[in-house]
């Protein structure tokens, strides 16, 4: 009897589609008779192995879905060239409260300071959290928005655009929207606003210019700020740009005279100096 149900145990976890535990099982149950371990226990390990495996394959297709430019950590982001950042904020940010309680972030500063590394890194740690993330930069919204409201369907793409838990827009100020574009902008934080759901910004603009984001309408604007800042944190990054630094960088190693292979060349002379320089021998004699 006992080798029956050991033979029905391989195809009933493949017909529950427990996968992993399937082909974990033999395995897992020879470490189990040679530790003496409880029936409980065996199963608890299992299974474990099958929820792990699922939590993984849930975040993977989660991070594809985020439609991330490329995959950022706050492990990566060099602090220390950013001062200005308290690194206990972002620390508090990365475990995710922010987004489950529909908070937002507001990410300031000049181009190249890591305001996209920080809003991917945290997006990243949403998706992880097992949180719905989704990234999109401000032209690419309104594009995508405009295209939708053309075709009819601007109210199942502003649907999708509320569902997932943080939604990511990057670069706003950057590029011009025209008055269509940035109505349907100040649309998506209006209705993720209504519904509590948590928005990272990154923007190059002061909160005075953002007129110029909305298309020169301060009104807009102004609503837009009223609903982004009403329960938000605001990092106003001051540091220099990391690409700047790089280029300086790059440029005292190519003018150091005492790197390898950077030595002066010998002076070849003109013929003007040739004929100077003769002529001084001449006098000479």
């Amino acid at each position: 009897m006992s080798s029956l149900y050991e033979h029905k145990a391989p195809a009933a976890l493949e017909s529950l589609g427990l996968k992993t535990a399937h082909g974990q099982l033999d395995q897992t149950a020879q470490q189990a008779a040679s530790q003496q371990w409880s029936y409980t226990h065996f199963l608890g390990y299992l299974l474990d192995g099958e929820i792990e495996e699922r939590r993984r394959r849930a975040v993977e297709i989660s991070l594809q879905l985020a439609r991330f430019p490329y995959r950022k950590r706050l492990e990566d982001f060099d602090f220390a060239a950013q001062p200005s950042i308290d690194r206990r904020l972002i620390d508090e940010l990365a475990t995710g409260r922010f987004a489950a309680e529909g908070r937002n972030l507001v990410l300031l500063g000049p181009p190249g300071v890591g305001k996209t590394h920080l809003a991917i890194a945290l997006g990243v740690r949403i998706a992880e959290l097992g949180q719905r993330a989704y990234f999109t930069t401000a032209i690419d919204l309104a594009r995508k928005l405009t295209r939708a409201n053309a075709e009819n369907r601007l109210h199942r793409e502003l649907k999708n655009l509320v569902r997932p838990s943080l939604l990511i827009i990057d670069e706003v100020g950057y590029l011009t929207l025209d008055s269509t574009q940035a109505s349907l902008l100040f649309q998506v934080i209006c209705e993720r606003y209504e519904k509590q759901r948590a928005i990272v910004l990154t923007s190059n603009k002061a909160f005075a210019d953002w007129a110029q984001v909305f298309a020169a309408d301060a009104v807009m604007a102004s609503a837009a700020l009223d609903r982004l800042l009403h329960r938000a944190t605001v990092i106003n990054i001051r540091g220099e740009s990391y690409r700047l630094k790089d280029r300086k960088k790059a440029n005292a190693t190519n003018t150091d005279p005492t790197r390898p292979g950077q030595s002066k060349r010998a002076h070849k002379p003109t013929p003007t100096e040739v004929e100077d320089d003769a002529e001084k021998e001449v006098s000479a004699e």
